[in-house]
């Protein structure tokens, strides 16, 4: 009985003592957090005071940019050539051996000139045969129209003197037509671009004898991707660039196809051009078809667009003089095309950005010109 009573009052005191460390750490921990919040607010007053009376400490050298409006275009590039719409080759009509050539290449030409002859020698012949024929045809005829007149002699007489007479001129108008043939002629106004017969050649209809183009009559013609065929239509506005000479032209799209090539997979547009002496069938193109224009935007370089947590934004400016400050600006960003970038919210007109020496700047930071 006596050791059940010597137990109790030493659990008892056991517990005690425990109790009385845990509520000692708990005081040191609300302690070392007080300081640690006393430290923390120090810190940041430091911070502050380093950053508005220390220039030499944070701030950068930045180049700024004022933002105005302007109108953007997104583009579908791609590449083409100038051709003639006139563009023909010159051929004979009869077969027969050329005796002469009268043009040169580079000499204007009109519509109906000569070009060659074809050897007609024997038309010749056949035609001053026929004109003697045709002169004793025209006598008895003549004869035979005063007999009638004075009663003298059969109507069918005269009758089979006229159809004589009327049939032999018509053969004459058959052997001029054919002798015409035995001409090479231009089909075109334009230039000789190529003289591809030789006297003495043999030839044959539809045998290209010269190549004549009318420089006044060009186009661009390039085919686009399939993919693109819904957005491109007869009257888009295009950029037409040709690189060899260092020219544009700002102008329209005369057709598009509507059909797509079923072996390219792709639609054909062509291009009017002016007239213009530096400008040459197959030369170079490039295209560049406006698929998207914005009046009055807001248009940065895309090299100025950061990216925090994936979502875009820009560092402008606040302030004047020795205390300009960077201002952190997410925005939203449109279409984009080659280092320009259509800013669809986010900035206003007049907003101030840095367009170079923005690495390394952080919201709120100083900043010097």
């Amino acid at each position: 009985m006596t050791k059940r009573y010597f137990v109790l009052p030493l659990i008892t005191v056991i517990l005690a003592a425990c109790g009385g460390g845990g509520g000692n750490k708990t005081e040191e921990l609300q302690k070392l957090k007080q300081e640690k919040s006393a430290l923390d607010a120090k810190i940041t007053a430091l911070e502050k005071e380093l950053k508005a009376g220390d220039s030499s400490v944070k701030m950068k050298t930045v180049t700024i940019a004022a933002i105005s409006d302007t109108t953007f275009e997104h583009y579908i590039d791609i590449q083409g050539s100038v051709d003639a719409k006139e563009n023909v080759n010159a051929s004979a009509q009869v077969p027969g051996v050329i005796r002469a050539i009268f043009v040169r290449e580079g000499q204007a030409v009109s519509k109906g000139q000569a070009l060659a002859q074809v050897d007609d020698l024997v038309l010749r012949s056949g035609i001053a045969e026929l004109q003697t024929q045709i002169d004793l045809a025209e006598i008895m005829y003549q004869k035979q129209a005063n007999l009638w007149k004075q009663q003298i002699g059969s109507e069918v007489q005269y009758l089979n003197a006229k159809a004589a007479k009327d049939n032999l001129e018509r053969k004459m108008s058959t052997l001029k037509d054919q002798l015409a043939q035995t001409r090479i002629t231009a089909p075109i106004n334009g230039t000789v671009d190529q003289v591809i017969a030789k006297v003495g050649d043999n030839i044959a209809p539809g045998t290209p004898s010269f190549r004549i183009v009318n420089s006044n009559n060009l186009r661009v013609i390039a085919n686009i991707a399939e993919s693109f065929a819904g957005k491109v239509k007869t009257g888009d506005e295009v950029l037409l660039t040709f690189p060899d000479i260092n020219k544009e032209q700002r102008t329209r799209i005369g057709f598009a196809s509507k059909t797509i090539d079923p072996v390219s997979r792709t639609i054909r547009v062509e291009i009017p051009l002016n007239g213009s002496a530096d400008l040459h069938p197959n030369m170079i193109a490039q295209l560049r078809i406006i698929d998207y224009k914005a009046k009055d935007a807001i248009v940065v370089p895309v090299s100025v667009i950061q990216y925090s947590m994936g979502k875009p934004y820009v560092l402008t400016v606040k302030g004047s003089g020795d205390k300009l400050q960077a201002v952190r600006n997410n925005i939203e960003i449109g279409r984009t095309y080659n280092d320009r970038a259509e800013i669809k919210s986010g900035l206003q007109i007049g907003d101030r950005i840095i367009t170079s020496g923005f690495q390394g700047v952080n919201d709120n930071d100083l900043v010097k010109l």
